[in-house]
């Protein structure tokens, strides 16, 4: 009869919940591996049996904020209307970002240098987005532009935004979520053929 895992996918999913939390209330110097077991109620010997130690386990967070946020990306339906579907998107970037603050903090921190596969991998979670654009521009919705940077430009409109409403930096009384998605609406008819 095998020995039953003492490490298991559970562990596994606390270790990172509590990585990523300590990452973004704390900064990188909280991300102490003694201090992340303890929290969780386990031993560093699991932690290096799970991770291998902390870049992996820094690794595996990095991985699994892009595995996270791009299901919420890749979950819009695409539909006949690449402008909206952008509008879609957008919407659900920042639905993401809300629902889970600890690892959309974690694709912008620069506690993880990425390697060239987590580049591809941050590249594939931002795919529905310049499949969108690619779309508008092929389709004559948006004008013959790179479709690089109209992408780029919608996420630094969506990730300011959502930054500043995370970091409570916003003005008293602004109705985020309106201001928002009137941000996106906006922002698309810029680029409008």
């Amino acid at each position: 009869m095998p020995r039953p895992r003492t490490h298991d996918d559970a562990l596994r999913r606390r270790l990172l919940e509590r990585a990523g939390e300590l990452l973004s209330t704390a900064g990188p110097a909280a991300l102490s591996l003694r201090k992340i077991a303890t929290d969780v109620n386990t031993s560093t010997t699991a932690v290096y049996s799970l991770f291998g130690g902390k870049p992996a386990l820094l690794e595996a967070l990095y991985d699994e904020a892009h595995t996270r946020f791009g299901a919420h990306l890749a979950a819009v339906p695409v539909t006949g209307d690449p402008g909206e579907d952008l509008i879609q998107i957008g919407l659900a970037y920042r639905r993401s970002a809300l629902a889970d603050p600890r690892f959309y903090s974690v694709l912008y921190s620069k506690v993880v240098e990425p390697t060239r596969e987590m580049s591809r991998a941050a590249g594939r979670t931002f795919a529905p987005v310049r499949s969108a654009v690619r779309r508008a521009v092929e389709t004559g919705v948006f004008r013959d532009e790179d479709p690089e940077r109209i992408a780029l430009s919608m996420w630094g409109i969506a990730h300011g935004l959502v930054s500043l409403e995370l970091n409570g930096n916003l003005p008293p009384g602004v109705d985020a979520a309106a201001t928002y998605e009137l941000a996106l609406r906006a922002h698309g008819r810029g680029w409008l053929a």
